[in-house]
């Protein structure tokens, strides 16, 4: 089944005040409508994302969508919501199954949420996730200036809905074709009623806040950073000694006899520390990015590639918080050389040096390393959420 999620940030959001819409307001390091799209972006039940922008969005707005999801599309938004949504609709592609539809302005969407409708879309058409009112809700009419109760309405009929919503293609089809025609609603769960079709309700979720006023901003804010789960990855790299080898170990050129072989320059710290930022981003290993049977990577720099990963990883909305690097060598005599491998890393990592440490050791002679045929790296990264 192909999950296709477009998220809304057509709007100005002028409610907030001030001369920046609300979904470019940012939370930490952030912009509201970046930290809205990253869990789609992430969701391994996603396939695609479209993200429908205002017709003049901020010149970065793009390249740091695309930074998070290089295959995301944008597409223009319109004059009303339901222009917004027919805009994502036609840069969905042909084979998504299941279409979600979220607020730009809603940036604490859980990977259980997204789930949970996808799931009730696929089994029922539409679904639509909603809160239970805790208050006593009042139904009201206007005489001039001032509000009257006109019924208090009963508290478990009633659900405040969320997003994302999902559908079945052609249920959210109906639903934009009858907003086309001049329908107007407040969410399409409320046209797919409109066009006839059954909308299931699942639990929703009070912490998938909508950013509508400023004490919303500095709510959020809070939260995104209480919420920041640091992720450790394990990185380990060995390579074999030869003659005719440069040695480089953490990006630093070491004179010695002999060097380590491999495909790229065999810079066996930066393939543990590549690992290591991989394993914690949950984002594979050194092999599937840069595969050995590629010559594009045939001697190529691997304190490069680390720099690389370092983007991507900055790309899924983490930080390195710190790296640690053993090296097991017995020879030659690295500490010489070690401020000069945490400055190389530190600069491919994009942090200060103070968050990289590298150590070294020998293996007192036991093993191929101890023979002095390899040498032998472990590395350990940590990774925060970027807020």
């Amino acid at each position: 089944m192909r999950v296709a999620a477009i998220v809304v940030a057509g709007g100005r959001g002028a409610r907030i005040g001030g001369d920046v819409p609300k979904q470019f307001r940012r939370i930490g390091a952030r912009t509201v409508l970046e930290h809205a799209v990253l869990p789609f972006a992430r969701s391994e039940r996603v396939t695609e994302v479209v993200v429908v922008l205002p017709p003049d969005p901020p010149e970065e707005a793009a390249a740091a969508l695309r930074a998070i999801d290089p295959a995301l599309r944008l597409a223009v938004g319109g004059a009303r919501r339901q222009d917004s949504v027919a805009a994502g609709l036609s840069q969905v592609s042909a084979g998504a199954d299941i279409v979600l539809v979220h607020d730009g302005a809603r940036p604490f969407c859980s990977a259980a949420l997204i789930a949970r409708t996808v799931d009730a879309a696929a089994a029922w058409g539409a679904a639509v996730p909603a809160l239970e009112a805790s208050d006593t809700v009042k139904g009201v009419r206007r005489d001039g200036e001032a509000l009257f109760v006109r019924a208090t309405l009963p508290r478990d009929r009633v659900r405040l809905a969320q997003t994302p919503q999902a559908f079945r293609r052609e249920v959210l089809a109906a639903a934009v074709a009858l907003g086309q025609a001049g329908a107007d609603a407040t969410d399409e769960a409320g046209l797919a009623e409109r066009a006839g079709h059954r909308v299931r309700v699942v639990a929703g979720e009070p912490g998938n806040i909508k950013i509508t006023t400023p004490d919303d901003l500095t709510r959020a804010e809070a939260r995104a950073r209480s919420a920041a789960v640091p992720r450790i990855g394990l990185g380990y790299d060995s390579h074999r000694l030869a003659e005719g080898r440069a040695l480089v170990l953490g990006g630093v050129v070491i004179p010695h006899p002999r060097g380590l072989v491999g495909h790229s320059d065999a810079d066996a710290v930066c393939h543990a520390v590549t690992d290591a930022l991989l394993g914690a981003a949950a984002a594979g290993d050194i092999g599937q990015h840069f595969p050995d049977t590629d010559p594009r990577w045939r001697g190529a720099s691997s304190v490069e590639l680390l720099a690389r990963v370092a983007a991507l990883v900055r790309g899924r909305g983490l930080a390195v918080g710190n790296v640690d690097v053993v090296v097991v060598a017995e020879r030659p005599k690295l500490a010489p050389h070690v401020a000069a491998m945490r400055s190389a890393l530190a600069a491919a990592l994009g942090v200060d040096v103070g968050r990289v440490s590298v150590k070294a050791k020998t293996a007192e002679g036991l093993d191929a390393v101890g023979r002095e045929e390899a040498v032998a790296v472990h590395a350990v990264a940590l990774l925060v959420d970027r807020v």
